[in-house]
C-alpha cells in the first residue's frame, strides 16, 4: 500500500498505478525509502505530475533501474547531445524508452541526426526522434539520399533541394514511405536494405564516424536560431 500511495502522489490515477503494478509486480517489492529516493530524483528531472504517466507505462523499470543507468543516460543527453534541462524532460516524458539504450548507442544516434542528417536539437524533440531505432532512421534516411531526396545541410543549414519533413520519413508506415516520401517500390527498397546491411556490416569497424564534438558555442547559436 506505501507504494501504490507514492505512486498515487506523483500526480498519477489509480488506473495507471495498476497497470504499471500488473505489467512490473516486482514494483511492490521494493523498499519504501528507494521508491521515495526515485520520485525525488524524478521530480528532480521534471517527471512529476502527469508526465510520469506515460513514462511508467511504457517503462515501468524506471523504478527499479540502477541510480548510474539512468544517470549515465540523462548524462549523455545533457553533456554528450547538450540538450537543456527542459529539453531532455521533454525527452524522457515522450520518449521513455531511451531510458533502455545503450548510452554510446544512443550518443551515436544524435550524432548520426545532427551531423549526417542536419537535424537540430529542437526538432529531435519535438518529432521523437530519438524513439525511432538507429537501423529504420539510417536504412530510410540513406535510401532517400541515394534517390537524390534528400541532403546534408551546408554550415549555414541550407540544402539545394527542399528535404522532407522527418515525420514523413519516419512516423509514417513503411508503405507510405515509399509511396509518398520515397515515391519507390517494395522491391527497390528490400533490394537497397540488402545491400546496405551489408555495407554496414563491412564498415561496422568505424562505428564512431563522427569525430566533432558540440561546443557550447554552436549550442548557443542554435538556441538563438530557435
Amino acid at each position: 500500500l506505501d507504494i501504490i500511495s507514492e505512486l498515487i502522489l506523483l500526480g498519477l490515477n489509480p488506473e495507471p498505478v495498476y497497470m504499471a503494478l500488473k505489467q512490473s509486480p516486482q514494483l511492490l517489492k521494493l523498499p519504501i525509502l528507494h521508491m521515495k529516493k526515485r520520485s525525488g530524483y524524478l521530480r528532480k528531472l521534471g517527471l512529476g505530475e502527469g508526465k510520469l504517466k506515460t513514462v511508467l507505462l511504457c517503462c515501468p523499470e524506471i523504478f527499479t533501474m540502477h541510480q548510474r543507468d539512468i544517470d549515465s543516460i540523462v548524462g549523455v543527453l545533457k553533456e554528450k547531445c547538450l540538450f537543456t534541462v527542459q529539453q531532455v524532460t521533454k525527452i524522457l516524458h515522450r520518449c521513455p524508452y531511451v531510458l533502455r539504450e545503450d548510452p554510446g548507442e544512443l550518443e551515436y544516434k544524435f550524432q548520426y541526426a545532427y551531423f549526417r542528417m542536419g537535424v537540430k536539437h529542437s526538432d529531435m524533440v519535438r518529432t521523437d526522434f530519438l524513439q525511432y531505432s538507429i537501423t529504420k532512421i539510417k536504412q530510410r534516411h540513406v535510401f532517400l539520399e541515394r534517390l537524390g531526396r534528400y541532403q546534408t545541410p551546408d554550415k549555414k543549414g541550407q540544402t539545394q533541394i527542399p528535404n522532407p519533413l522527418l515525420k514523413d520519413i519516419l512516423r509514417v508506415s513503411e508503405a507510405e514511405f515509399l509511396a509518398r516520401t520515397a515515391c519507390s517500390s517494395t522491391e527497390e527498397f528490400e533490394v537497397f536494405k540488402k545491400l546496405f546491411a551489408r555495407e554496414e556490416e563491412e564498415g561496422s569497424k568505424s562505428h564512431m564516424p563522427y569525430s566533432k564534438s558540440l561546443s557550447l558555442d554552436e549550442d548557443e547559436d542554435e538556441d538563438e536560431e530557435e
